[in-house]
């Protein structure tokens, strides 16, 4: 019978320790051993082999997995990384269980974040961060005009990351508040297309991702729904599928 040998990092994900991205971060950083040795990034593993992070033992005895709508406050951090970032989302949540947040949302901004165990699903989403909407609530500090409505939605060339963002949705709901549904994920991008601009993000709220919605108070968490949790499967069955057939294509 043939051995089933799996990517270390696809292991640590799966066994819910951290996602593929931070699994590869502790290999790098020399902090996975498999049987003693550490091993390089891409290495794959057989059943028997013994992993372990930091000398400690790492097995997969999860039955279940935790999904959590989390309404992150102004000033907390998105890492895993307690021992650098004492505002760090790990600590004020306090969860039980090893969790780790999907994505980011930066520290000056306010809203929902998922957090989970199940690697596989952070990789999902994170693959699909492209394609999936995420949607904003944000006030800024002069009278929002037609002129930047327009080249909000029309797309803006950000010259420090070199990139061009999507065309998106907008929408004025005050003289200093608008709506944005981005379907792209680049760094800090709601600041920097307002500053090039000219505008000045005062306050800045996730209030969905995907089909999952903001519905708890600042600071407060709360686990998804089953229905919440069929449909975003099925959104991100859509989007795999979307990816592979671009990848044919490009074949």
């Amino acid at each position: 019978m043939e051995v089933q040998l799996k990517r270390i990092n696809k292991f640590l994900s799966e066994v819910g320790y951290c996602s593929r991205r931070e699994a590869d971060k502790l290999i790098d950083a020399g902090r996975v051993t498999i049987n003693g040795s550490v091993p390089e990034m891409g290495t794959k593993i057989a059943p028997n082999d013994v992993v372990c992070v930091d000398g400690k033992e790492i097995t997969n005895t999860k039955t279940s997995f935790v999904y959590l709508a989390f309404n992150k406050p102004v000033g907390i951090v998105c890492t895993t990384d307690t021992s650098v970032e004492k505002d760090n989302i790990i600590d004020f949540l306090k969860y039980p269980k090893r969790i780790f947040p999907i994505g980011r949302l930066d520290k000056p901004s306010e809203g929902l974040i998922l957090l989970t165990d199940d690697g596989d699903i952070v990789n999902k989403i994170l693959r699909a961060s492209n394609n999936h909407e995420k949607e904003y609530i944000v006030t800024v500090d002069k009278p929002i005009s037609q002129t930047f409505l327009e080249r909000m939605a029309g797309g803006i060339h950000l010259e420090d990351l070199n990139k061009t963002t999507k065309k998106c949705e907008i929408q004025k709901l005050s003289t200093y508040a608008f709506k944005i549904i981005l379907t792209q994920g680049l760094n800090r991008q709601i600041r920097r297309m307002c500053d090039y601009l000219n505008y000045e993000v005062e306050t800045l709220k996730r209030v969905r991702i995907m089909n999952i919605k903001l519905d708890t108070p600042v600071g407060e968490y709360r686990e998804l729904t089953k229905e919440e949790f069929i449909d975003l499967n099925k959104l991100l069955e859509d989007s795999t599928k979307t990816y592979e057939t671009n990848k044919k294509r490009k074949a």
